[in-house]
């Protein structure tokens, strides 16, 4: 089975508007679920004609939502009036994207297994695409640290998965995190994650939060949670489990101004309190892959799921960028 297909299980088809699903699209597990979204909240669809969207981040000064459409090979940009318009294409099959503590884009992709960053006139820098003399596998997700590093995931998807960017073998012993210090060293942080996928910090940057998504690379039994490391001394201490999931793998991470955590997971958006608690959940039709918060007022939540991105305005705004 594809990776994909694992992330499904037995997903609803359709998009959110129109599909022939009664559950309700939010669903609250805890009375405080009421102060995040209005009961009468809708996602609406702002992009229907994706292959497989992700990295989202919400860049005003590049002309709105940056969206990577990682199967398509290419990224878009959705402005606040709604118009979609080209960003990156070819865009070496781009995935996590995130702004750095001077406000340029820097960006995961698959095909060339590295780390790039936007400069203002255009061009391309190389951040990283080795670790120990050997090239990486291939960089997911990242995530801004308050010291203005960069951290990213590098599991396997992309040199496994057809679409995704070249099957290769692993150069890697082991699929890990990785810190990007502000003066450009690559380090690597842990490999204690099987496959490790989505990123984000803390608002406080004193937990670093990862998805663990063995369960969707062909091992079924493979574990599928979201992980809290302690962060001290720009190193990281033994994670705990937030949450572990009994069906699919949580992909990416948004954090809210109170510290709430929000994963992409196949049924949805589920929103957790950082010891765990279930708050509810923000039903989607299909697998959502990518979660952002943006928005003229920072209350928007962005939301990608297979071909389709969405938003939905919340009561509550995303943390603070870091830098």
């Amino acid at each position: 089975m594809r990776r994909r297909d694992i992330l499904c299980g037995l997903a609803a088809s359709g998009l959110w508007s129109g599909h022939a699903s009664a559950a309700p699209i939010l669903r609250s597990d805890d009375p405080r679920f009421a102060e995040l979204v209005d009961p009468s909240a809708r996602p609406m669809p702002l992009y229907r004609e994706g292959r497989w969207c992700e990295g989202l981040c919400w860049a005003p000064h590049l002309g709105g939502l940056i969206v990577s459409d990682v199967r398509s090979n290419r990224m878009l940009v959705i402005g606040e009036n709604g118009e979609v318009k080209p960003f990156r294409d070819p865009s070496n099959n781009a995935n996590g994207n995130i702004l750095d503590a001077k406000g340029r884009l820097v960006t995961c992709e698959h095909r060339t297994r590295r780390v790039v960053r936007r400069e203002p006139d255009g061009t391309m820098t190389v951040m990283a695409d080795s670790y120990g003399g050997k090239p990486l596998n291939s960089p997911n997700d990242a995530a801004l640290a308050p010291d203005g590093a960069i951290w990213f995931t590098d599991p396997v998807f992309g040199i496994t998965v057809p679409d995704e960017g070249i099957q290769a073998v692993p150069a890697q012993s082991a699929r890990r995190v990785y810190r990007i210090d502000p003066a450009g060293e690559v380090q690597g942080m842990t490999d204690a994650v099987g496959q490790p996928n989505g990123i984000a910090f803390a608002p406080d940057g004193h937990t670093l939060y990862v998805t663990e998504t063995s369960a969707a690379l062909d091992n079924a039994e493979g574990a599928r949670a979201i992980l809290a490391f302690p962060v001290k001394d720009r190193r990281l201490g033994e994670p705990r489990v937030v949450a572990a999931l009994d069906a699919g793998a949580p992909d990416g991470l948004a954090i809210d101004e109170a510290g709430r955590i929000y994963a992409a997971c196949a049924d949805g958006v589920r929103i957790y309190l950082p010891d765990g608690t279930l708050l509810g959940r923000i039903a989607t039709a299909t697998p959502a892959s990518n979660v952002e918060f943006g928005g003229a007022d920072g209350h928007r939540l962005f939301i990608s799921a297979g071909s389709v991105v969405a938003a939905i305005d919340l009561k509550v705004r995303g943390a603070a960028k870091a830098g």
